[in-house]
């Protein structure tokens, strides 16, 4: 079990934000419920409403947050809530003429990517001369660099969703709905200590063509190969993990296929070191499946950035010249797509280390065969 995270642990991510935005050159940054405010403060709103809560931190004041009313008791009680001064507003009165006055009126912010539109221009109408930029835009890496803990939890992570993949191997999958198989596999996350199970995505046949199909009732037959993505939370952090795999024997063709997605996962994972951009990673796996003629079936990045949710930056997308620094966690899972026939995709999470990349994903890349 990892320690939980502590008040001064959430301190130290409010001050690193709070600096890391002067160095930006802004005058401080606002959260909103979502990952951004869970990471720095440890509060997840129970529910996530039009009622504004909103985090200012700025190197020159002490951290201060604004929430309404009836969800001031869970405020108090958040693990950071000790570092940072809590004030409220109730129904009726005027949200943003309270948070308006804990901002510079003239300043420039970073903002969360998730904050409501209406908030946003709540604060705008009056402070008519403040400003406003994506967090992700202004501060890529406020969560993308994971620190010993984090990566603890990542780790822990891989291993489940690793020993979920191997329990699922073992359930029979001919004449079986894909939610059927969803279902098995959503029961070995929570065996393995998942908290949360955030998608399970089988994809059998034609179906496997396309990337993002979730669960049907498609009975799975003999000859099928079959996509399983799947992942969710343990102690906070996300797994997120695909395996291709076959009912009976592959043709050569789909086992041509997939070894050219396995090479291309790996010549991904190989370009993985410190001070490569992202889009090296992306290169490096396209190369490998447009040299072998599937460059126009190989449709999406090849990941996205992964931590308190399964997906955010950094991405490993063609464009992205962000440079990749140790602590850095995020997939790599490219994939061939043959509409109404099939599809191969293999996904790891890896972590940048020091002099290349380490997997938090283990088991088999090579097709295995399931009945």
């Amino acid at each position: 079990m990892a320690r939980p995270f502590t008040a001064d642990d959430f301190a130290a991510r409010m001050e690193r934000a709070a600096d890391s935005a002067q160095d930006a050159g802004l005058s401080g940054v606002l959260v909103t419920p979502g990952a951004d405010l869970l990471y720095l403060t440890g509060y997840r709103p129970m529910a996530i409403t039009e009622r504004l809560t909103m985090l200012v931190l700025s190197a020159d004041h002490e951290p201060s947050m604004i929430v309404p009313l009836l969800e001031r008791p869970d405020a108090d009680s958040a693990p950071g809530s000790s570092k940072l001064t809590l004030s409220d507003w109730s129904d009726g009165s005027d949200p943003y003429e309270r948070a308006a006055a804990m901002l510079d009126p003239k300043g420039r912010y970073a903002i969360s990517d998730a904050a409501w539109a209406m908030h946003v221009l709540g604060l705008q109408a009056r402070l008519p001369d403040s400003g406003y930029v994506a967090m992700t835009e202004a501060l890529p890496m406020l969560r993308a660099i994971k620190d010993a803990d984090e990566l603890e939890r990542m780790t822990a992570a891989g291993e489940a969703a690793d020993a979920a993949f191997y329990d699922i191997l073992e359930v029979p999958f001919t004449g079986r709905k894909e939610t059927e198989i969803g279902a098995d596999l959503a029961a070995a996350l929570e065996a393995h200590g998942h908290s949360e199970v955030e998608f399970t995505v089988v994809g059998s046949g034609p179906n496997g063509a396309n990337p993002h199909h979730d669960l049907g009732k498609r009975v799975i037959e003999e000859g099928d190969m079959v996509v399983l993505d799947f992942g969710g939370l343990k102690d906070g952090y996300s797994s997120d993990t695909t395996r291709t795999v076959h009912v009976g024997e592959p043709t050569d063709e789909e086992r041509n296929v997939h070894e050219i997605v396995r090479e291309a996962q790996q010549a991904g994972y190989e370009a993985v070191r410190p001070g490569v951009a992202c889009q090296e990673i992306d290169r490096a796996a396209r190369q490998v499946i447009a040299g072998a003629g599937y460059g126009e079936q190989f449709i999406h990045r090849v990941g996205h950035g992964i931590g308190l949710t399964s997906h955010e930056p950094p991405y490993m997308v063609e464009g992205e010249e962000l440079l990749l620094e140790p602590g850095m966690c995020f997939s790599i899972e490219p994939g061939i797509y043959l509409p109404d026939r099939f599809g191969v995709r293999i996904e790891d999470i890896v972590t940048v280390t020091e002099n290349g990349a380490r997997r938090f994903n283990h088991t088999p890349r090579e097709l295995q065969i399931v009945t």
